[in-house]
């Protein structure tokens, strides 16, 4: 194990009261600036309909939270996402963030329940099936938001949407799971981790399947976890895999520096598992699912959420990281595949 988790965890737990975090806060993004760790997590006060928010916290030493506002520091509004905004990464390109988010157009449960609405048969798959979208907000301060979304297609359903924190060869970089992308056309039996490039950060071009399960604790889907950070080796990359038991663990790859199609290590070991009785029951069982990482000193500090219900924490030496995931060059098993 090349992380370790706070003894104090969580780090946030839900308020138990109020109308927007009672039941659950967890899955959060994350940024470090001026001696200070933002957190920007998902919220929700409830199952039966299960709306989701985003709220803001702030820390001293990346252990310590305390809550900027008790209202929500994010409320989706917009047709593609008012059923809920969840799971945010975060970048600072220049001085200005770029959030990507998960949404639906309605509550999740609710609309299973069959609360949905209906649409015409010319309404969009992503409306009529309530598949997830991502949107893209940008901000100076991570209390104010201009949306920009979605920036993903209206016939996939398709989340862990990452922005890269800097271009490549002139190139905005993102990853994603498209999940219906699957079969023989896509070269993947299960969903994965695909690629795309972009000149402006809403449309996007040069679709490349990057990574697909390979390992037991990978072999439902994978998915991409948290911001890449630049090393002299490459792009240092988290990423969480799915068993057949759904349960939910991370892992770290090692991309090209300038061609970040290319896996040049990837560690077939997990580094971080559901072990606590947090992490292990809650609104999902059996769930560490990071969002966030920030590099402070010569620590990583990894934010996750817990069975959908609490943030957590946990750290490593980034050298230690990076020599770790070096330490299992990868070579390709087959061609970069593009759509």
């Amino acid at each position: 194990m090349m992380l370790t988790k706070w003894k104090d965890n969580p780090i946030l737990k839900p308020s138990g009261v109020g109308n927007w975090e009672k039941i659950a806060v967890c899955n959060p993004g994350a940024w470090y600036e001026d001696g200070k760790v933002y957190l920007l997590y998902r919220a929700s006060a409830e199952t039966e309909v299960y709306r989701i928010y985003l709220g803001l916290a702030v820390s001293d030493d990346g252990f310590h939270f305390q809550r900027v506002s008790d209202k929500p520091a994010y409320i989706p509004k917009l047709d593609f996402e008012k059923g809920c905004a969840e799971d945010p990464r975060i970048v600072k390109l220049e001085d200005t963030f770029y959030i990507t988010y998960a949404c639906r157009a309605h509550p999740f449960t609710d609309f299973n329940n069959g609360n949905g609405p209906e649409y015409p048969d010319s309404a969009p798959k992503s409306l009529k099936e309530n598949l997830t979208r991502t949107g893209l907000l940008r901000s100076k301060d991570l209390k104010h938001f201009e949306r920009l979304g979605p920036i993903t297609r209206d016939d996939v359903d398709d989340r862990d949407v990452i922005i890269f924190p800097e271009k490549v060869n002139g190139k905005y970089v993102m990853v994603h799971r498209p999940a219906e992308w699957v079969g023989l056309d896509y070269g993947c039996e299960k969903p994965g981790i695909w690629m795309a490039f972009s000149d402006d950060l809403i449309h996007w071009e040069g679709e490349t399947l990057l990574a697909q399960g390979e390992e037991d604790w990978q072999s439902a889907k994978i998915g991409g976890s948290t911001p890449p950070i630049r090393t002299k080796h490459g792009w240092l990359f988290m990423f969480h895999g799915v068993d057949d038991k759904r349960v939910y663990r991370q892992g770290f790859m090692m991309l090209d520096p300038e061609d970040p199609r290319k896996i040049i290590a990837r560690s077939p070991d997990f580094v971080l598992e559901p072990t606590k009785n947090f992490e292990i029951e809650g609104i999902e069982h059996d769930v560490v699912f990071a969002v966030g990482n920030v590099v402070i000193k010569k620590d990583l500090y990894v934010y996750y959420g817990g069975a959908d219900k609490v943030c957590c924490v946990a750290t490593g030496n980034l050298d230690d990281i990076i020599a770790g995931t070096m330490a299992h060059p990868y070579h390709q098993k087959k061609k970069i595949i593009s759509i």
